[in-house]
């Protein structure tokens, strides 16, 4: 007969596999249910029993991020966005975006610079450095320049997080947001709402703007571009869509004149308007 000692020690040794898994969620679950805040903690329970996968967009990584747009990514080209598949046009957008993406304020993320099949002058971006370009924007530039500076606008918007923040402020409108989180799911759903309503705040477009003329700078495009395409746009009957938001466009470009006044930059890069309409020929 085996010694009662070692029966137990065995005992002691052994665990089932769904042991610790199950010691975690017991843990878990008290811990929620024992907390001084018991309406938040209530809020966690459904979402450790489903497996729902939630995010904290106040501190959301950059790994989260880039899923979070390459789901959103997903729904849009899917929906309501129609891709230009031209080679060519593809590659000359996406040599501008590459380039001016490791002079940003997040020169880490894969940023990915899309053509978008649409005669309206716009350009968008969403989580994860997506950022989009309507063909009637890339013809209504005059020279390459004038295309860098709405792709680095757009860059300044993922540089300063603004969809992230846009989605926290309307998840807690909607009193989508509980004290686990947003669930993933939802926090999709409400990036692709974003991105076809296009909201954008004050601060949000000045930022942008300050934003991509830093990294138009470094890049060593003329600063002047964005300034000269702004002033273009804003001499057209109807607002294109990319300017159609507050504030007022005289209010940007009187901004960004006194950004580049106060630190001008010898960059005269891409304003060949001649080259620019044999780079972009497919369109024209």
């Amino acid at each position: 007969m085996m010694n009662p000692k070692v029966l137990i020690a065995n005992y002691r040794v052994w665990r089932p596999r769904w042991f610790y898994p199950f010691i975690s969620l017991v843990v878990a679950l008290s811990l929620c249910l024992t907390t001084p805040q018991p309406g938040k903690a209530l809020d966690l329970i459904p979402f450790l029993l489903q497996g729902v996968q939630v995010l904290q967009l106040s501190n959301i990584s950059p790994n989260q991020e880039v899923d979070l747009g390459k789901r959103i990514n997903q729904e849009l080209v899917s929906s309501d966005v129609r891709l230009n598949h031209d080679p060519e046009i593809n590659r000359y957008v996406q040599q501008i975006g590459r380039r001016l993406a490791v002079n940003s304020d997040r020169p880490n993320l894969p940023y990915t610079f899309q053509v978008v099949e649409d005669k309206s002058i716009n350009a968008f971006a969403t989580l994860g450095g997506y950022v989009y370009v309507n063909t009637g924007l890339i013809k209504a530039a005059d020279n390459e320049a004038e295309l860098a500076s709405v792709i680095a606008h757009e860059i300044g918007h993922i540089g300063g997080k603004h969809v992230v923040k846009q989605m926290q402020q309307k998840a807690l409108e909607s009193g989508l947001l509980s004290a686990a989180g947003l669930d993933r799911n939802t926090a999709v759903n409400i990036g692709v709402q974003l991105a076809r309503d296009l909201p954008r705040s004050r601060q949000n477009e000045y930022e942008a703007d300050q934003r991509g003329l830093r990294t138009l700078t470094r890049t060593g495009y003329s600063q002047s571009a964005m300034v000269s395409f702004m002033k273009k746009l804003l001499g057209k009957s109807s607002t294109p869509t990319f300017l159609s938001t507050h504030p007022g466009t005289s209010d940007r470009i009187a901004a960004l004149q006194r950004s580049i006044k106060a630190q001008p930059s010898s960059g005269q890069y891409g304003l060949d308007n001649a080259a620019y309409r044999a780079s972009i020929r497919e369109l024209l």
